[in-house]
């Protein structure tokens, strides 16, 4: 692989980005993660991930407004969302306000999930080359 795949997963939910990391093991990609979307950008500065993954229900910043900053300050950084809650309202704001990639449901199912992000990369690679 001629880059090294940086995944950022935020999610306050410990076991959540536990089970991310085990999801990931056997693939080419460095999974980076934080319990917070202050961590997380604090991450993206210093690791500089093609994809973040985000919590929609964060106490202090949710998934959409982390996502938000993040499409300001890293705008070629593929967004992903994860929510537990199928809000109608709260897919539209994340999509609108963050363009978001994807908005994924909780439990996600783990074919689709690393589909996804296969694709995210494949987005990124190819605005890289624009």
């Amino acid at each position: 692989m001629a880059e090294d795949i940086k995944i950022l997963c935020v999610d306050d939910e410990p076991s959540v980005l536990n089970a991310l990391r085990r999801l990931f093991l056997d693939e080419e990609y460095t999974i980076i993660t934080a319990t917070s979307a202050q961590d997380g950008l604090k991450l993206l500065e210093s690791e500089h991930p093609q994809v973040v993954l985000a919590d929609y229900r964060m106490p202090i910043m949710n998934g959409v407004e982390f996502l938000k900053e993040v499409l300001t300050l890293w705008p070629n950084t593929i967004r992903i969302v994860l929510s537990g809650y199928a809000d109608t309202a709260a897919v539209v704001a994340a999509v609108n306000e963050g363009q978001i990639f994807k908005f994924m449901a909780k439990p996600w199912n783990d074919d689709e999930l690393k589909l996804t992000i296969a694709k995210a990369i494949k987005s990124y690679s190819l605005s890289k080359k624009k």
